[in-house]
């Protein structure tokens, strides 16, 4: 079952043979987009948690846990991933010439942001939590030495802030197989027109052309 042949058809008048009004072209309604149902996005136990591998494309993980590459559009509808070249990962090398081509190759080692380091006291309480973006000067007693100062700050660098970022992308989740076939029910009810006056059956509408031929 592959995306564009679950997408219902428009019959779209034919613009380019302007000497028959009856000529029509069909086509795949792309404007249609389907959604997992309001009931299932709350259910925690309707999806499983998934490390995208280096350069897996989404077809490859549809083999993995559906048995079928053709049902890539699932994993990429069910994680919510709409712009696939901004939030799917990029493989190490597309990260490195990304980095390379964003900040220029001489400061992709340059400090970002500097942010700062885990803190605990003797006892394994925490006092600092780990990521806060603070200016490189900054200090906090030493909860185990009062009189002395700590400096929990480390340097992010660019190509450091760029790969947290992918990785973070790197984690999925998708609709358990489980829940699969209740889905493609869904795709497939999404995709039938209601009768209208251009309903030509239950996966077809006519359009008339609106452009006027003879200003």
């Amino acid at each position: 079952m592959t995306y564009f042949r679950e997408l219902p058809n428009v019959e779209y008048q034919n613009f380019i043979d302007e000497s028959s009004s009856q000529s029509y072209i069909l086509m795949k309604n792309i404007f249609i987009r389907g959604k997992l149902r309001d009931d299932l996005i709350d259910v925690a136990t309707a999806f499983v948690k998934y490390e995208i591998k280096e350069s897996q494309r989404p077809d490859q993980i549809a083999e993995e846990v559906y048995g079928d590459a053709n049902l890539d559009w699932v994993v990429l509808i069910t994680a919510n991933i709409i712009n696939f070249q901004d939030q799917y990962p990029l493989t190490s090398q597309q990260l490195w010439e990304y980095v390379n081509g964003k900040y220029g190759e001489e400061n992709t080692n340059n400090i970002r942001q500097y942010e700062t380091t885990y803190v605990k006291d003797s006892n394994g309480r925490m006092i600092l939590p780990a990521g806060l973006v603070v200016n490189k000067e900054f200090t906090i007693p030493d909860p185990d030495r009062p009189t002395s100062i700590l400096n929990p700050v480390t340097g992010i660098t660019n190509w450091d802030y760029e790969t947290r970022i992918n990785d973070e992308k790197k984690t999925i989740y998708i609709l358990r197989r489980s829940y699969l076939n209740l889905f493609l029910r869904d795709m497939r009810d999404i995709s039938k027109y209601g009768f209208n006056s251009e309903f030509i059956d239950p996966k077809t509408i006519r359009v008339s052309n609106t452009r006027n031929l003879n200003p």
